[in-house]
């Protein structure tokens, strides 16, 4: 029987503010326990809360990059649930009237572009934390993060596969960072990803029975819950059982997702309109002003790319994947790089170094001008593209210490200066060809191929200074005699 799945995703995206959402407390990451608490997000008797002006901001920005609509009139309501991290008994969100509603993102999946419906933005503060790991017989509340903004992010249920709902995730995640509305950190907590997933008979309308995945703090991992809970789900139906409805958590190391609770009803939240904070009232010059204060957003800019730096789609992709990484490509362009050889740079040897290092490009201390003072001596011959690899990775580690660095002070400092001199080369050739009799016999009876052969001893060595087109001219030229 062929299935498929059915998916929408319910993301929790902790906005950039300074202070919390109803109150003056920090929302700095990594503070010592309780320490950035007070008596409106503790839920003390007779508080009243204040909403925070930026995170309102921040939602609207949000809701208008996503292609929303954006509430004039909404409202806050309390979710009542009991649970140790959470002080007041219940948690101040958003429920009939959210601020954003009705909007969509475009992903393009095996080069086909697909649009992901978004049923709604709502604001809503974040419940403290629990921890249980090394506490002998006791658990431990650190309310922190009790207080914090949250925006969270519902999909419509128009997503088929795993690689999908990452495709869409990545995507939302670019969008929230290149706001600076959210920085988009999964394993702090800061981005955070709840999965409903049915399935049904491929051509069947009815949606099946639902189940919430939670516990997936990486793209890897909602890639691989959605895929088990897909194939779990497709072999209880098949065996003659049915669904359940509940809420499952992933368990990473043993690769299963695992039964948590049974899932509840919207009702049995019991959810009423927060008396403590008066309806939101937003006029269209605000929204207007907001409109205007947007940054380029991704799409646009991997178009711009495109059609005004001739890179190919591929090369555009990646570099407005990240909005630091597309400015880093502008400056080294803007300074003079030529931007498909900025472009193979950045993709290739830049990224490798980062990665070896487990940095993000945010990290990256190498400047787009050391790139580019360096591209300038490959033109003019100075150091081949070999050496030039050399003395990159050499300029990127002395960066991570300072940034008095130069290209030709390591050129110079390393004599890595590109040997052009033809009666040179010319030398070090015969010395190589007389080595190599045999080879130079196969050669000129058909094995063009062993061209690669000879210039790769050359480059040996010269220890890769070298020109390579000056060996290659005198090798064809010595060959062909």
């Amino acid at each position: 029987m062929e299935y498929e799945a059915v998916i929408g995703l319910e993301v929790h995206a902790q906005m950039l503010t300074e202070t919390k959402i109803f109150c003056g407390c920090s929302t700095k990451f990594g503070a010592e326990p309780n320490t950035q608490t007070c008596p409106v997000c503790i839920g003390m008797p007779g508080v009243l809360p204040v909403l925070n002006k930026k995170a309102l901001e921040f939602a609207i920005k949000t809701g208008i990059s996503l292609n929303c609509s954006i509430s004039r009139y909404s409202r806050f309501a309390r979710k009542n649930y009991f649970y140790p991290d959470l002080p007041k008994g219940y948690q101040i969100s958003q429920y009939e009237l959210p601020i954003c509603e009705n909007g969509y993102i475009e992903i393009i999946i095996d080069g086909i572009t697909k649009k992901i419906g978004i049923t709604r933005i709502h604001m809503e503060e974040d419940a403290g934390k629990n921890i249980h790991e090394g506490t002998g017989d006791y658990s431990f509340v650190d309310l922190n993060r009790a207080g914090v903004p949250l925006m969270e992010i519902v999909s419509e249920p128009d997503i088929r596969t795993p690689q999908e709902a990452v495709e869409y995730l990545k995507k939302l995640r670019t969008i929230l960072r290149y706001l600076d509305v959210c920085d988009g950190n999964m394993e702090q907590g800061s981005l955070r990803c709840d999965a409903n997933i049915s399935i049904r008979k491929k051509g069947q309308k009815e949606l099946g029975v639902k189940v919430e995945l939670k516990n997936m703090n990486s793209f890897k991992f909602v890639e691989k819950a959605l895929d088990y809970e897909i194939k779990r789900q497709i072999r209880v139906l098949e065996e003659g059982g049915n669904i359940i409805q509940e809420t499952r958590l992933w368990d990473s190391t043993l690769g299963i997702t695992e039964s948590m609770r049974s899932k509840e009803e919207a009702h049995d939240y019991r959810y009423f309109p927060e008396p403590d904070l008066v309806p939101i009232v937003i006029d269209d010059k605000w929204i207007d002003e907001i409109r205007e204060s947007l940054p380029e957003l991704p799409d646009k800019k991997r178009e711009r790319f495109v059609s005004f730096y001739g890179i190919s789609e591929n090369d555009a992709n990646f570099l407005t994947s990240e909005k630091s990484i597309a400015n880093w490509f502008e400056e080294a362009v803007m300074l003079g790089g030529k931007p498909k050889i900025v472009a193979n740079w950045i993709k290739g040897d830049l990224m490798k170094l980062l990665n070896a290092d487990d940095k993000s490009f945010e990290d990256c201390k190498l400047k787009p001008s050391h790139l580019v003072e360096m591209l300038k001596f490959i033109e003019n011959g100075t150091i081949s593209g070999k050496i030039a690899k050399v003395v990159f990775e050499e300029m990127y580690r002395i960066s991570e210490v300072s940034q008095e660095i130069t290209a030709e002070k390591i050129i110079r400092d390393k004599g890595l200066l590109q040997i052009s001199d033809e009666v040179e080369i010319e030398k070090i050739i015969d010395e190589i060809l007389s080595k190599s009799k045999k080879e130079v016999d196969r050669y000129k009876a058909g094995e063009d191929k062993l061209l690669g052969y000879f210039v790769g001893q050359v480059m040996k060595a010269t220890k890769g200074k070298a020109n390579p087109q000056i060996v290659n001219e005198l090798l064809k030229k010595k060959l062909s005699i």
